[in-house]
């Protein structure tokens, strides 16, 4: 991804970073902070994930979800904070998932994580506003991406487009654009919400 920003005439740095481990997040994000001087952005998108019935759920697995996509958020957080409060503040966006909102089959855990992202969102806003810091979450309907594609079969993939209301599946690019508009100014007096990137889905399905 790095390579393609550059490429592109971008300036990125690619680095390996276990979001899950606290001590790694933290030196990870304080290397940035000390490279450029400041730091504005975080945007916690790390997820792992498999979808199992609630009598297949194992402790290896729920413990690397939870790990990565639960915890893995709030370490982020905790180490973005005080970085972006001592240049003035900064713009925090969590991903979460329209199955926040949404009853999935197979979908406890990831439903549960998704959920907790979205509470910790809301919660972090009130305690951070103080430090000019706000938080929002994204939380996107199914978007078409190879990953998607190897475990989503056609037929799903099908009934979810009939579902929504825009007759299509989100893009990286929907998901993107709603990212970089909690990110920058144009969002400065946003604090605290979920901005549901689904195509209609949700209402539709409520």
């Amino acid at each position: 991804a790095a390579d393609e920003i550059i490429a592109a005439g971008g300036r990125a740095v690619g680095l390996g970073c276990d979001v899950s481990d606290r001590e790694a997040l933290t030196t990870t994000l304080g290397g940035i902070n000390d490279q450029y001087g400041r730091f504005d952005v975080l945007v916690n998108n790390a997820m792992w994930n498999v979808y199992e019935p609630l009598a297949a759920i194992r402790p290896e697995s729920l413990d690397r979800m939870v790990g990565v996509g639960f915890s893995g958020v709030i370490w982020g957080m905790q180490a973005a904070a005080p970085l972006m409060a001592a240049s003035g503040g900064g713009s925090i966006v969590n991903i979460a998932s329209v199955s926040a909102q949404l009853g999935i089959p197979n979908g406890i855990a990831y439903c549960g994580v998704k959920a907790g992202v979205a509470g910790m969102t809301r919660a972090a806003a009130a305690e951070l506003g103080a430090m000019n810091i706000r938080v929002n979450a994204v939380a996107p309907s199914t978007v078409d991406t190879e990953g998607v594609r190897r475990v989503v079969s056609e037929e799903r993939i099908a009934m979810r487009i009939g579902q929504t209301p825009l007759g299509r599946l989100g893009t990286t690019q929907d998901i993107a654009k709603a990212v970089r508009y909690l990110a920058c100014d144009d969002s400065d007096f946003v604090t605290g919400q979920m901005l549901t990137v689904d195509g209609g889905l949700a209402t539709a399905l409520s």
